[in-house]
């Protein structure tokens, strides 16, 4: 393997070490927000994920997304916080959708961070059901597995992303893109949240 085919393959790498700093971000903000003290306090993070996956899901239109990800309609999680946010008796937020503009390959940096986000959901989901008596089918379908398991559709992601289809020059455009997703977020937990 030459040096290009090597950088390509470790791009899902870079990605997890280049954003270490936002991820762990995203813990402290969900620990000061608490979204498991009531269910007043998980709809709002609920909220927050519903308009952060209307950001994610507007992505879906570009061609070249599709491309790169060939089961992108089974990912999207925003009917499903919709949903959620009905069964809680919470109002659906309206925000100007903050993925406008925003192309391949930075595209393919939001959508990681929104599938890490569906990996790292099972915690969040046993707490959704053990603290607020919420289910896949009720209240925490946002936070649901895949039917065909988190680890199985996470994998397929990162052969997606560690594919060839990213050019070895655009790799920094897609940790910019992750970069901003997680900017985004956290945006919207502070809003919801009202944190400082």
């Amino acid at each position: 393997m030459n040096d290009i085919a090597t950088a390509i393959a470790s791009l899902s790498a870079r990605l997890k070490g280049e954003t270490a700093a936002q991820h762990e971000r995203m813990h402290r903000l969900m620990e000061r927000g608490n979204p498991f003290s009531s269910r007043e306090a998980y709809a709002r993070f609920v909220a927050a994920q519903y308009l952060f996956q209307r950001d994610i899901e507007h992505l879906f239109g570009d061609p070249a997304v599709r491309a790169a990800v060939p089961d992108l309609d089974s990912r999207g999680r925003q009917q499903a916080s919709r949903d959620d946010l009905t069964d809680l008796g919470a109002a659906v937020p309206e925000a100007p959708i903050a993925s406008q503009g925003v192309s391949m390959p930075a595209a393919f940096g939001w959508l990681y961070v929104s599938e890490g986000s569906t990996l790292g959901a099972a915690f969040l989901f046993k707490e959704a059901q053990a603290r607020l008596g919420l289910s896949a089918d009720f209240g925490a379908r946002n936070l649901a597995a895949y039917p065909e398991g988190r680890a199985i559709v996470w994998r397929r992601f990162v052969a997606s992303l560690d594919s060839e289809a990213i050019a070895f020059e655009d790799h920094d455009h897609v940790i910019a893109g992750a970069n901003a997703a997680y900017d985004r977020f956290g945006e919207l937990l502070q809003h919801h949240f009202q944190l400082d």
